[in-house]
């Protein structure tokens, strides 16, 4: 059929197992071919196509709430809910969201894109919907990988002990975006393997009541024998202690297996676990033999050979870290790395191959992350937290509480930071200035390219002061020479990149481009504008800002970060605080809102972080053109 022609999933209601069959079809060959244009989050998509089919012809959406946890399994969702027609402008610019998004579609209920969040909310709609008196289903679709999310345990906990009617669906492809780790994991690993469980209790139960005069003793003794039962056939039976029914395995790709288990759980009271096994990247020979966590979500790829499209150019960012600190590793025995899920992501993986006993990966579990780099930190190790800067926040209280308080030796290794494009939104790394430079004891550092960021790498670790954290860019560098020789970069001193006695432009990292551009543009209005690579955000370079005070030197400071509470702030809070009130400063930076989807050069446009816009900004406070001889 023509997707496109889709508007709601009702059609769904009518169609036979063949039909579905012929539908799942058309729907992998349509995003297979369409991903390989736009990129995206293929391999989670192509893992639900039967899971998403079943669930839209048994329930009513909208007025049944899917909550899709992280939202990378969602596309499906969209396509049959009428979207099909917008994936020509997936993750672009004003275009289709790569995530749940709730003005986009009736049918997203629920926002996502950081994991573990789908059964706290499922719990909020269940209670809402028992005090309303309503009677809509709450389905909330979870990856294994995100219940190593602390949160998502607390909400089985919550879930379990309240009873409500909720039905929770695992979609367990033994895969986040890398190979699971953990414990549970490892249960979930038994769950498998070890057949169907609900049957065989059932099957016990009527073998039960066969029995003539059942009571007394024998009675006791087969209750005793069916509590058994499940330990026997399901290793933990982890789920049904939290007092929840456990459904499962299910075939995720067997239409009638999904059926008649999600039949099952929509009739059943209480909370419901359906443990459905998919394939990420199915029916896709390139994404279903991925090991690495490459066809998650990837840019344009070739359709027919599976060979991604990379465009040649200098070492990225996170690949110069991971390098540096293997370089560094050799002879320092105290560095050891931590990742949270992401070892392709930061390059970790880079780290693991060569130092496998100093690399952890805690699964999606900031929280443990940061807490678990500060006990490496009291025994004397430089534990090294490599970390998406929107991912850190996750981990906030204990940066607060267990590393900056006790001043602990940990390396934030801050990747992503800044604008990242059409992930959107909630991947915007563009706050952790603003919630990191207030807190005692923190250092923050971002470097103007690839070169400096190897030589803050080594600053960092050789720095015993307490926390510091270096925050770096998504994507390459600018291809500059990379010194052999690491050194160490003064922490607090800053670097005049280009002098002039108009205007100062204090900025720091991707923005010194501009800075410099801005420059050579006013330069040729008469404006001599001094650019300064500000790469020490905390501490400030204060001797540079009192010389700077002494001249009466008006200033632009320019910084891809949220502007409240952030590097321009803090130079204002230096000059208020040292009696400058003479002092003219001019902010850029992020505005009060979120950022949307887009290539980075697209947004920045949007928001006015332009060249251009830092002209105006300088003829503001720079009087009148002045004419040199």
């Amino acid at each position: 059929m023509d997707l496109s022609s889709i508007k709601d999933p009702t059609f769904l209601k009518k169609c036979s197992k063949t039909e579905l069959e012929d539908l799942a079809q058309e729907i992998r060959d349509f995003l297979i071919s369409k991903l390989s244009v736009t990129g995206g989050h293929l391999g989670p998509n192509l893992g639900v196509v039967e899971l998403t089919l079943i669930l839209h012809q048994l329930f009513e959406s909208p007025k049944d709430k899917f909550l899709w946890d992280v939202g990378h399994q969602a596309y499906v969702h969209k396509i049959l809910t009428g979207r099909a027609d917008q994936f020509d402008q997936l993750r672009q610019y004003k275009g289709l969201c790569g995530f749940p998004k709730r003005n986009e579609s009736e049918h997203d209920v629920w926002e996502t894109g950081h994991s573990s969040t789908s059964l706290s909310a499922a719990m909020g709609m269940a209670t809402a919907r028992d005090i309303k008196g309503t009677n809509e289903n709450i389905v909330a679709i979870i990856g294994d990988g995100a219940l190593t999310g602390g949160m998502a345990l607390e909400a089985l906990n919550h879930i379990g002990h309240e009873q409500k009617d909720l039905i929770v669906v695992l979609n367990d492809n033994e895969m986040s975006i890398a190979p699971n780790v953990g414990a549970l994991h490892n249960v979930l690993g038994r769950m498998r393997t070890a057949g169907r469980y609900q049957k065989a209790k059932d099957e016990l139960e009527m073998l039960i009541k066969k029995i003539p005069a059942f009571g007394g003793r024998l009675a006791a003794t087969a209750e005793r024998v069916k509590d058994s039962l499940k330990y026997l056939l399901v290793s933990g039976m982890f789920f049904e202690e939290l007092g929840f029914t456990y459904l499962g395995p299910v075939d995720g790709h067997d239409l009638e297996d999904l059926n008649t288990n999600l039949m099952y759980a929509k009739k059943t009271k209480g909370p419901v676990l359906v443990h459905v096994l998919t394939k990420k990247g199915k029916g896709y020979a390139p994404a279903e033999n991925d090991a690495k966590g490459t066809w998650h979500g990837l840019g344009p790829y070739k359709m027919e050979s599976g060979e991604v499209v990379k465009k040649p150019g200098p070492p990225g960012y996170s690949a110069v870290v991971a390098n540096t600190l293997r370089q560094i590793a050799r002879d320092d025995k105290r560095v050891v790395a931590i990742t949270a899920a992401m070892p392709g992501g930061t390059k970790l993986d880079l780290f693991a191959k060569e130092f496998p006993d100093r690399m952890f990966d805690v699964g999606i579990a900031e929280q443990h992350a940061t807490t678990m780099a500060a006990g490496l930190a009291t025994q004397g190790l430089k534990p090294v937290f490599s970390v998406y800067s929107t991912f850190l926040q996750r981990g906030y209280d204990q940066v607060v509480h267990d590393v900056c308080r006790q001043n602990l030796n940990v390396f934030f290794a801050i990747d992503r930071s800044g604008l990242v494009g059409a992930d959107g939104e909630t991947h915007q790394g563009v706050f952790d200035i603003a919630y990191l430079r207030h807190l005692p004891n923190m250092k923050i550092l971002m470097p103007k390219d690839e070169n400096e960021l190897q030589h803050m790498v080594y600053t960092a670790v050789q720095y015993d002061g307490g926390p510091i954290a270096v925050r770096y860019p998504r994507g390459n560098g600018y291809g500059v020479q990379m010194e052999e020789t690491l050194r160490e970069i003064p922490i607090g001193k800053w670097e005049v990149l280009r002098p002039g006695d108009d205007l100062t432009i204090l900025t720091f990292g991707t923005m010194i481009p501009l800075a410099e551009e801005a420059a050579e543009k006013l330069a040729k209005d008469g404006i001599h504008v001094e650019v300064v690579n500000a790469r020490s955000i905390k501490p400030l370079d204060e001797g540079m800002l009192q010389e700077l005070a002494e001249k009466n030197q008006k200033i632009v400071t320019v910084e891809e970060a949220a502007l409240q509470g952030g590097f321009g702030s803090a130079v204002l809070e230096y000059f208020h605080d040292n009696d400058y009130h003479h002092m003219v400063v001019e902010r850029m930076g992020i505005p009060d809102k979120f950022i949307e989807h887009g290539s980075v050069s697209q947004l920045l446009e949007e928001i006015g972080l332009t060249s251009d816009q830092l002209v105006k900004q300088a003829k503001k406070i720079v009087p009148r053109k002045r004419q040199r001889a």
